[in-house]
């Protein structure tokens, strides 16, 4: 099976690229900065920006699946890159993308007719990031792909502990953190299990 990761040098994408590794996946990046990766045999590194649609089709040719770990960055790089990373998927027909986002476009669950960013349960200032992913969430929903959207809370970099908990469309109650590791290791088994296709999933770490 062959991977494409968006991301790769990020916190969380550098983690999934690890997993893939170690899991014999061949796996194909693009990166603007392919010396902060290490080369690998099962690893394929292209220099280039996702925002570029000949670039994504570049990376994605030939694969199965995608995975985007992309931040936002206070731009529109998530937006710009996954209207590419979806013309690409469907021009080439690839159906499996997961990518992660964030605790504020799940429900709210004080006001259900409003994401957590919306709400008063949100307690950021900015909502600059939120409206980015809320962006994405509205693409892939219409996009006819297989998507999973990976939603992680305070994101602290932190060890896999393969004990976190995820709701559907909700932050699990009593979620404080989701370390990068768990993020990485849930998004790696969703890749492979297809458990939440066509979800927004929560996602807890425990204290």
């Amino acid at each position: 099976m062959k991977i494409v990761l968006f991301g790769a040098t990020g916190r969380v994408g550098n983690e999934v690229l690890s997993l893939l590794l170690e899991n014999k996946y061949e796996v194909t990046v693009l990166v603007r900065t392919p010396e902060k990766l290490k080369t690998h045999s099962q690893l394929t590194i292209i220099q280039g920006n996702a925002c570029v649609r000949a670039d994504v089709e570049k990376a994605i040719s030939g694969a199965d699946a995608v995975i985007s770990a992309l931040g936002t960055d206070q731009s529109t790089v998530l937006t710009e890159s996954i209207t590419h990373i979806i013309y690409v998927m469907t021009k080439l027909n690839i159906k499996r993308i997961v990518t992660i986002g964030t605790a504020g476009i799940l429900i709210s669950r004080e006001n259900q007719n409003l994401l957590k960013y919306q709400s008063a349960e949100s307690k950021r200032k900015s909502t600059v990031a939120a409206k980015e992913h809320h962006k994405v969430y509205d693409l892939l929903n219409t996009s006819g792909l297989d998507w999973t959207i990976v939603c992680p809370t305070y994101l602290p970099t932190g060890a896999e502990t393969d004990a976190y908990i995820v709701e559907r469309n909700l932050l699990p109650l009593g979620a404080v953190q989701s370390t990068t590791g768990d993020v990485a290791l849930f998004a790696y088994n969703e890749l492979v299990k297809k458990e939440h296709v066509g979800y927004r999933v929560g996602l807890m770490s425990p204290k």
